[in-house]
Formats: structure tokens, C-alpha cells, sequence
């Protein structure tokens, strides 16, 4: 007998073809119950973050007639999670988000089978991510984002189509949020974007260290004075429990030194990850319009979103849809070095601070060499130390006008090359 709170395999294909049908996605030259069903079916997707986002997205891709769903999250889950992650109760807090969201999809839908991983992405290789018809990003880090769009761009072989893996990103900011198809070397990828992305929010040293008001300030007090005093030279894991619950603990002490309230577990993971706060109502208008679109992928009945897709709920509902237009120097989808020109008498540092503030770049802790030479690493400890001196030389006495810089950091998943013209 079937449980009254599950669904069964029947009831969802008759929820699908309905949805097809609404939606003018079935094609004339074909039966739907046989070849639509075959094509969902066969249709292996990957679903990275179990989040907010991603709760919307297993939801809908399961009751959509998708079978074989896999999805990766390292987070565990919060109590703060509740309220919109509705895949969780809270006898799960605590538990691993894929693993929970998974036998839940599972139990919950007859003939799905969610796989899940509970791993960071960058512990999977290029066979792994190659097994699947397309990926669905609902992740809240810009990193991630940058890493996985930059990992299926270079997968793609020009001489195997099977190599082309369609990214849908969706991501919300409060009442706003965006759905995007990207096909990696043919349509503008997420790099070519990142100077539409608002700045993270940063607080003046001086404040955090002496004066600090807010809760933020007393977690990027932790983060960024306190974790290198206790810790030394190891790096925070962000994706961590361990490391974030040591930055609360860290935080909140600070902050009850000040009399600052407001310091909680899930703020500090906002701060030291930027994490954008959710709206559960947004969560699913972007979760539906991504699903949408890998049905329509899935199916091939209908054009996908052509390419990006603009929701506002501040004031009314309002959407706009536009091409995105590649960038030609985007570091990773057109495998080109970026233009840049500067003054040859300004420093090394001072070109770091520039790349930093760079809305379209966005590096935190930049290492540079040009012609195979290491200018200035930011590790290990020793080597830093000793190419510390460079930071403060003119740009013109270590290497020459249009020469070719190679910049690395830990939140580039590539080597951004850029030629510097002195003016």
C-alpha cells in the first residue's frame, strides 16, 4: 500500500505532461507518453547546493519526470535553515544537507533516484562531471560559481558535442534574482558577467581592530585578525563546521566585550562566505524558471532561455530577458589574456590593490610572475617574506611595458594572464 504522503510514478508523469502541455512544450511530431518520457528519463542532471535554491530545484526536477538526479553539498544543516529549506526538520540539524535532501526526494517521489555527495565540488574530477547531461548551479558563493563555470568551459571539445554540458545558474539577492543558460564555448559564460556583480561589502581595518559597532565587524575581526594570530599559517576553510563554529565562538565574544548583539552562527557563515541573504518566494520563482529550462534542454521541444533572465519582486513582479554578449578577453571562455593598461611607476602593491577592487576580477590575495618568474607569492610563509621587498618596486624596474603578467589566486580556479602597456 503506498504511504498517502508519496507520490506515486503515475501521478507525477500525469503532472508532467500537463506541465508540457501548458507550457506548448510538446512537440507535434511525436506521442508525448512515449518519447517526452524517454527523453526525461534517460536524462542524468546534476544539481550542485542543497540549499534554499536548491531544495526548489530537486523538488521540481523530480515531480518534472527527471529519474536520475545527483547533488552535491558540503554544508550541514542549520536550524536556521528552516524556515525555507523545507526538505529539513529539525531532528536533521546537523546532518548532512545532500544526504538529507536526497532520502527525502527519494522516499517522498516513486521513481526517482537522488544520488548524493557530500563533498565540495573541487573534490570531483572531469570524468565525474562529464557522466551528466547538464548542471544546475543553486549555490550562494561567487567562488563556486567561478570554479564550476571555468571547469565545464574547459571540459568541452570542440570534436565531441557530448562534451558540451549545458550550466543553468540561478541565484537570488533578497526579493531580486537571475536565471541563466550557459552553453560553455558558444554563449557567454559566467566569468564574462562578474562586472555586473555588486562589490562585497568591507569594513575599514582601524574599525574592526578599535572601534567595532556591528556584529560584522566583530566576525571580520575573527576572521581576519584573530584566525592568522591562532591558527598561523593554515588557511580557514570556509566550508568547514569546525572553522565557522570557531569564528562564532570567536565573534560572539568580541562582540559581547562591546555589547554588540546580533552575532549568530548563520551571520557569521554570511560574512566570512558573502553569503546572499534568501526569500523563500524568490527561491522559487528562480528554482521554477531553471527548471524550466532543463526540461526544455532535457526534451529538445523547445529554444532555452536565450540567455539571461532578470527577476525584481522589490516593488511588483517584473522579469526581463536579454543576451548576455561573450566578453572577447573573458579569461576562460575566449582563452585570451586581459588588456590592462597602468602606470609603470606605480608599485607592485598598488597593482594589487587595483586587481582587487576590480569589478571583474575580484582577487583577494593575488600572486604574480611574469616569463616563468615569481614577482611576489602570497605562500608559503617564507617565500612571501622573501618577496615581500618587490611589493613596494616601481612596476617599470620589474618587468617591461606589454609584457605578459601570469596572476594567480585561491578564488581563480585559472591562471588569469594579463598584458600590462605602462602609461
Amino acid at each position: 500500500m503506498v504511504d498517502a504522503q508519496t507520490i506515486t510514478d503515475n501521478e507525477r508523469w500525469a503532472g508532467v505532461y500537463k506541465l508540457l502541455d501548458r507550457n506548448s512544450l510538446i512537440h507535434p511530431e511525436f506521442e508525448p507518453q512515449e518519447e517526452i518520457k524517454e527523453f526525461i528519463q534517460n536524462c542524468k542532471i546534476l544539481v550542485i547546493g542543497a540549499g534554499g535554491l536548491g531544495c526548489e530545484i530537486l523538488k521540481n526536477l523530480a515531480l518534472s519526470g527527471f529519474c536520475d538526479i545527483h547533488v552535491i553539498d558540503m554544508d550541514t544543516i542549520d536550524v536556521s535553515n528552516l524556515n525555507r529549506q523545507f526538505l529539513f526538520r529539525r531532528a536533521d540539524v546537523g546532518k548532512p544537507k545532500a544526504v538529507t535532501a536526497a532520502a527525502f526526494i527519494n522516499k517522498r517521489v516513486q521513481g526517482v533516484t537522488v544520488t548524493p555527495h557530500y563533498c565540495k565540488i573541487q573534490d570531483k574530477d572531469e570524468d565525474f562531471y562529464s557522466e551528466f547531461a547538464l548542471v544546475i548551479c543553486g549555490l550562494d558563493s561567487i567562488e563556486a560559481r567561478r570554479w564550476m563555470n571555468a571547469t565545464l568551459v574547459g571540459m568541452r571539445d570542440e570534436d565531441n558535442p557530448d562534451s558540451l554540458k549545458p550550466l543553468i545558474d540561478g541565484g537570488t539577492e533578497g526579493f531580486k534574482g537571475q536565471a541563466r543558460v550557459i552553453l560553455p564555448g558558444i554563449t557567454s559564460c559566467y566569468e564574462c558577467s562578474m562586472d555586473m556583480l555588486s562589490k562585497p561589502t568591507g569594513f575599514p581595518l582601524c574599525t574592526i581592530a578599535n572601534t567595532p559597532r556591528l556584529p560584522e565587524h566583530c566576525i571580520e575581526w575573527a576572521s581576519v585578525l584573530e584566525w592568522p594570530n591562532k591558527h598561523g599559517e593554515r588557511k580557514m576553510d570556509t566550508d568547514d563546521p569546525k572553522d565557522i563554529q570557531w569564528l562564532y565562538e570567536t565573534a560572539l565574544a568580541r562582540a559581547k566585550q562591546y555589547n554588540i548583539q546580533g552575532v549568530t552562527y548563520s551571520l557569521t557563515q554570511g560574512v566570512v562566505k558573502n553569503i546572499i541573504p534568501a526569500i523563500a518566494a524568490t527561491n522559487a520563482i528562480i528554482a521554477a524558471s531553471c527548471c524550466n529550462e532543463a526540461l526544455k534542454i532535457a526534451t529538445t521541444c523547445a529554444k532555452n532561455l536565450n540567455n539571461y533572465m532578470m527577476y525584481s519582486g522589490n516593488d511588483s513582479v517584473y522579469t526581463y530577458t536579454f543576451e548576455h554578449q561573450r566578453k572577447d578577453d573573458c579569461p576562460v571562455c575566449s582563452n585570451s589574456a586581459t588588456k590592462l593598461e597602468f602606470k609603470g611607476d606605480k608599485t607592485l602593491e598598488d597593482l594589487m590593490d587595483y586587481l582587487k577592487e576590480k569589478p571583474d576580477v575580484q582577487l583577494k590575495k593575488p600572486s604574480f610572475a611574469v616569463g616563468g618568474k615569481p614577482l611576489y607569492m602570497q605562500a608559503p610563509k617564507q617565500l612571501e617574506e622573501a618577496m615581500r621587498p618587490n611589493l613596494q618596486k616601481p612596476l617599470n624596474e620589474l618587468f617591461s611595458s606589454g609584457d605578459e603578467l601570469t596572476v594567480t589566486d585561491s578564488t581563480l580556479p585559472f591562471s588569469l594572464q594579463v598584458v600590462l602597456t605602462f602609461i
